[in-house]
């Protein structure tokens, strides 16, 4: 590729939202460039969890044989547990959908999009190419500027520039859209340790008072397990070190006790993640659109960031598709808002039940702490917590289907 390119459509960001958007406009025969600032997609991610919606949706979309032949582990419920005992608990096979959830590595989702969609000669991925600045006409943004892996520059001019960067999106920042940042109180700590024999398949909030951990089962044999610490009390922690660590983890679960002793030796068996939300009011501009992290950034709670991102292409596919049939030049912001405020109306349903969760499960002292436990037993014997759940974890359940019949060129 020479310093200077043409497309239609300039992806920037190939994680779950951006990999899905160009292989679903490739699909429809647009003209689709997909820019990656990493020369691979070996990285420590940390949402690796698809919601059934969304695993349903992949099959739908053909995904499924690639899903099955690298595998993942399927989901059957969560367990809120304190004190040893599970004080309520869901199975998600009693939810009224034809899928579970599933674990599987990112990297594997990624490259089963970007596999089939080197197939369509309209696509073109770009590897360890970094954005540096957006290029823009008469106040509409007609492209973007990259540096190749050898630090060249690079051109392309687009219709429609897609952020699909993440949670601290350079894309939106040079975009002049303002991000709502909202830090939660509290971070988090991620590591893995083996998997026990017989554990069973189900995520796992372990509280004691305000302090909590997150199990989840992950491909092939493991647990990813997130520790709470106080906002920017990461320092302190790696202060006191890592054997008060191991102990507070311990005393969190002392199930975990032998493995925790055994496979966390250092700092550098953890990875820190800050927890905070990001709300963009307006997700576009003519000739650009934010997605994924970029306009929603979700907390850990429930694992929706992954879904809410892969949710975003399924419903703009099919709209920037035809918006780029009926206009000529950069793509009106026009007509990608209509979508944008559906997005974002599911997106604050979500950040709103995550925010509760996030207040329970800071609860410190005895009776807010014995308050919680009553609602959560009162809610375990409660039917309808199923149908409170599929709202947050399988809506919506109007996905415009015609995305998933797109013709390739």
């Amino acid at each position: 590729m020479n310093n200077h390119h043409q497309t239609d459509v300039l992806v920037i960001g190939s994680g779950p939202a951006g990999a899905l958007m160009a292989n679903l406009l490739a699909r429809r025969g647009v003209d689709v460039v997909l820019a990656e600032k990493g020369l691979d997609f070996e990285r420590n991610f940390r949402g690796e969890t698809i919601a059934a919606r969304s695993v349903l949706t992949l099959r739908e979309l053909g995904f499924g044989p690639s899903l099955e032949e690298h595998g993942f582990v399927e989901l059957e419920g969560i367990s809120f547990r304190e004190k040893g005992q599970s004080i309520m608990s869901m199975d998600y096979r009693r939810f009224p959908i034809d899928a579970l959830p599933i674990d599987i590595p990112q990297p594997a989702m990624i490259g089963a999009f970007n596999r089939q969609s080197v197939t369509f000669p309209n696509f073109r991925l770009l590897m360890g190419h970094q954005f540096t600045g957006l290029i823009e006409r008469d106040g509409k943004v007609a492209g973007a500027r990259l540096e190749d892996p050898d630090g060249k520059p690079l051109e392309i001019g687009a219709r429609l520039v897609i952020a699909a960067d993440g949670r601290f999106s350079a894309v939106r920042k040079a975009s002049g859209l303002k991000a709502k940042i909202t830090p939660m109180e509290r971070d988090f700590v991620w590591f893995k340790l083996p998997r026990p024999e017989g554990w069973l398949h189900e995520s796992q909030l372990v509280v004691k008072k305000d302090r909590h951990l997150v199990i989840l089962p992950t491909f092939p044999d493991l647990l990813r397990i997130g520790y709470n610490v106080p906002k920017k009390g990461f320092g302190d922690a790696r202060r006191q070190g890592i054997e008060a660590f191991r102990a507070s983890v311990i005393d969190l679960d002392p199930r975990l006790a032998d493995l925790v002793n055994t496979h966390i030796q250092s700092w550098n068996d953890t990875s820190f993640l800050e927890i905070f939300t990001a709300e963009v009011d307006q997700w576009s501009r003519d000739g650009l659109l934010l997605i994924g992290d970029a306009s929603h950034t979700a907390t850990p709670i429930l694992g929706q960031g992954v879904n809410l991102a892969l949710q975003d292409t399924i419903y703009f596919a099919p709209v920037i598709a035809e918006a780029l049939k009926q206009s000529i030049g950069p793509v009106p912001a026009a007509t990608l808002e209509p979508t944008a405020a559906l997005r974002r109306k599911h997106k604050a349903m979500v950040t709103h039940f995550q925010r509760l969760q996030e207040a329970n499960l800071a609860k410190s002292s005895a009776v807010g702490t014995m308050l919680r436990r009553a609602k959560l037993r009162l809610l375990n014997l409660n039917p309808g917590k199923y149908r409170l759940l599929d709202k947050v974890l399988n809506a919506p359940h109007d996905m415009p289907v015609e995305v998933l019949h797109g013709k390739a060129a």
